[in-house]
């Protein structure tokens, strides 16, 4: 599963992000899961771990509280900005849709991958 998870991230284009939940749509399981796996992606991966956020187009803080900071100057250098409150505009930079749907286990890569450094 978390293969699948993260094929789906990686289609995450640059400047654009996704929600835990959306990816969960897009691959048949949970949110916790997609957070699970973002969680245990090893340093240096390449896997853009900084596109996923929650479903209030917030940085979600880890576990041992640290990470944000580098989420935020990741997603800044990709062109997505949060607002005064520190939200992402979901309609705005959302991944595939921001609106919930039908899943789509074969999202199209499209600017898939990399914009630069993607290592935790």
């Amino acid at each position: 599963m978390y293969a699948r998870i993260y094929a789906q991230v990686c289609a995450i284009p640059c400047g654009r992000v996704s929600t835990y939940g959306g990816i969960a749509r897009l691959v048949g399981c949970g949110p916790r899961q997609v957070g699970y796996a973002m969680a245990s992606l090893p340093h240096g991966s390449g896997v853009p771990w900084q596109r996923v956020i929650n479903h209030k187009g917030e940085i979600s803080c880890r576990s041992h509280g640290r990470g944000a900071d580098g989420q935020r100057a990741r997603l800044s250098a990709e062109g997505v900005i949060p607002d005064r409150k520190g939200r992402i505009d979901l309609k705005r930079f959302g991944w595939p849709d921001p609106k919930p749907g039908p899943a789509k286990l074969d999202a199209p890569a499209t600017r898939a991958g990399s914009c630069g450094n993607n290592a935790p």
